[in-house]
């Protein structure tokens, strides 16, 4: 689990991979320079989507990039990633983690010394400001390599923190069939689940309760439609064991 970084720790990043620098060449160091980068992602019907930013063209190649941007004055990373968020997708988001920081060497779309790497999801009728654009996780433009490695850090985040956080409710409206439920953790996941196994081991973690409304999903009986309210138990309450439920063939 990669631990939250504050404003000392990233000073210590960027002070070590100036130091790494001076022996490596005999330039005067520049001012060093950290960002804030966000992987915000959305669903789109059996897809989930990854926001980039239209980069400056030169002409030739169409080029994208993941949102960021640096601190103003008195600003901390949490607040440059919600701006970022605002100013991208018009809105906040609804579920929000810091994904880990990164001072590699690959290049970086603004040349950043260190990069904190942001994740957030946000409901699927979320739209994007002018110059933004929802693409499909499984067929992104190429993005800068410290950036790629950021995309692939935050899925994995995400997914490591599925079975304890609420990241899938908070794409649903407040009430949804447990289809829907399931069709949105295996969109998070990449992978599929096995029907009835999903609904036990749900069942088992507390995590929902029927409402008395029921909505028709085509043929056959409507299907009863539920709300995120998990309850309180002795001990530690734990998620839906992921590792526990086989794949199957069903996603109804």
């Amino acid at each position: 689990m990669r631990r939250a970084l504050d404003i000392s720790s990233i000073a210590l990043l960027i002070r070590a991979s100036m130091r790494e620098r001076t022996f490596t060449t005999r330039i005067i160091p520049r001012r060093a320079l950290f960002t804030v980068d966000l992987v915000l992602l959305a669903p789109r019907g059996k897809h989930l989507m990854l926001l980039l930013a239209r980069a400056a063209s030169n002409g030739t190649k169409e080029r994208w990039l993941l949102p960021c941007d640096g601190p103003k004055k008195g600003e901390s990373v949490e607040s440059v990633a919600q701006r970022i968020v605002r100013a991208a997708a018009g809105s906040d988001v609804t579920w929000f983690e810091q994904a880990g920081a990164y001072g590699d060497r690959k290049r970086h779309a603004v040349q950043a010394d260190v990069s904190i790497c942001f994740v957030g999801v946000v409901p699927a009728q979320t739209s994007s400001a002018a110059g933004y654009e929802w693409h499909p996780l499984g067929d992104l433009p190429p993005l800068p390599p410290r950036q790629a490695g950021m995309v692939e850090g935050a899925l994995i985040e995400v997914r490591d923190r599925m079975d304890y956080a609420p990241v899938a409710f908070r794409l649903l409206p407040t009430e949804f069939t447990l289809s829907e439920l399931q069709q949105t953790y295996e969109m998070l996941l990449g992978r599929r689940l096995h029907k009835a196994s999903f609904r036990r081991s749900l069942q088992a973690a507390w995590l929902v309760e029927p409402t008395d409304e029921w909505r028709s999903e085509g043929r056959g009986r409507p299907a009863q439609l539920f709300r995120y309210a998990p309850r309180r138990r002795r001990g530690n309450r734990r998620g839906v064991r992921f590792d526990l439920l086989g794949e199957g063939r069903s996603r109804g």
